[in-house]
């Protein structure tokens, strides 16, 4: 277990891998769990209105970041218990192989013309009205949907699992689930979820632009062009009606010398978005760029986030008592991350 690279740390990149060779659990899934009573809780506490919706939001949000709060306090004298806690709850929030594996489904359906299928799996991905959609149509949403939820699903939880430890790890999710579940402009959460999306918005704002960042890195790796998904992301991320959405769309646009962008409907309210980027349409094999691009932006997140962990309050390693001669107090100081320092820690294997 490489607890030199700190607890948090090394529980960030274990759930990480544990994503990538599993994918979310298939049953019982705690992200599932909680939309269910959050589901039901909105039956309860509905209205048109924001105070009550801001109510609801604020019950969800912090009975997730209370239970990470728990989970940290719990185990801030053991750094096994801590490293497992944390892979276990990255491993739950995190959904890069899911989304990979979607879009190379959409991607493959595309490819063998079955447009009616990839319009019914269009919904693994969005929420976009695919009924109408032809394949350029679908290429477009698929691929749109792939860069956007590659900070969603996979930048953001590891920046606040790496920043806030257990509570930025569940706290995100579940302000990201709520966002899915009543964050729409629809006319029965337009004022109700108006609370939810605008949370979703503030902690999106730093994730979405360190995956612009991190998607203008790995592009070259890619097949793609690192100076024009930098150029075209400073230039267009901020023509998207999301403060945060446009930032790696515009990135991913860049990078693989697409265009994106445009007509869509949601909910049978139709959006003209600005057009991101200068290239051509997506085609089939460009959402299977996409994917590949995803997948090295979340390798580089989760090496930034191992990083960055054991500096920040909540990501350092937690205290450990440490046995002392009889008859005087244990000493008490944090477990220091530096390999000099394993040999007087009791917690290697």
């Amino acid at each position: 277990m490489p607890l030199r690279l700190g607890t948090t740390a090394a529980g960030l990149v274990t759930g990480y891998v544990a994503d990538t060779l599993f994918g979310d659990p298939r049953r019982g899934h705690p992200v599932a769990l909680f939309g269910t009573a959050s589901a039901r809780l909105e039956r309860r506490m509905w209205a048109d209105s924001k105070p009550r919706g801001a109510a609801y939001a604020g019950l969800c949000a912090f009975s997730a970041v209370g239970l990470g709060v728990a989970l940290q306090t719990a185990t801030r004298r053991s750094p096994f218990a801590r490293f497992a806690a944390t892979a276990v709850c990255t491993w739950v929030v995190l959904g890069g192989r899911g989304l990979a594996a979607e879009g190379s489904e959409m991607a493959r359906l595309l490819e063998a013309g079955e447009v009616p299928e990839a319009r019914r799996r269009l919904s693994h991905l969005c929420a976009r009205d695919a009924t109408t959609l032809d394949s350029a149509e679908l290429t477009r949403a698929a691929t749109e949907s792939i860069a956007e939820n590659t900070s969603d699903a996979v930048v953001a939880p590891l920046f606040w699992g790496a920043v806030a430890g257990l509570p930025g790890l569940l706290g995100y999710r579940a302000l990201n689930t709520l966002d899915a579940m009543v964050g729409y402009r629809s006319p029965r959460y337009r004022r109700f979820g108006w609370a939810a999306a605008r949370a979703d918005d503030v902690v999106n704002l730093a994730p979405s632009r360190i995956g612009g960042a991190l998607t203008a890195l790995c592009a070259p790796l890619a097949g793609g062009r690192a100076r024009s998904a930098w150029r075209v992301w400073r230039r267009d991320g901020g023509r998207h009606p999301s403060p945060n959405a446009g930032q790696v769309e515009a990135a991913f646009a860049g990078a693989l010398d697409i265009r994106l962008g445009g007509t869509n409907s949601y909910g049978g309210e139709v959006e003209s978005r600005a057009r991101l980027g200068e290239g051509r349409d997506p085609e089939p094999v460009d959402l299977r760029r996409a994917v590949r691009l995803s997948r090295l932006v979340g390798i580089a997140a989760v090496a930034a986030a191992a990083i960055a962990a054991p500096a920040t309050p909540w990501g350092a390693s937690p205290v450990q008592f440490i046995g002392s001669p009889r008859g005087k107090s244990p000493a008490r100081r944090s477990v220091d991350n530096s390999g000099a320092a394993l040999a007087a820690v009791d917690n290697v294997r």
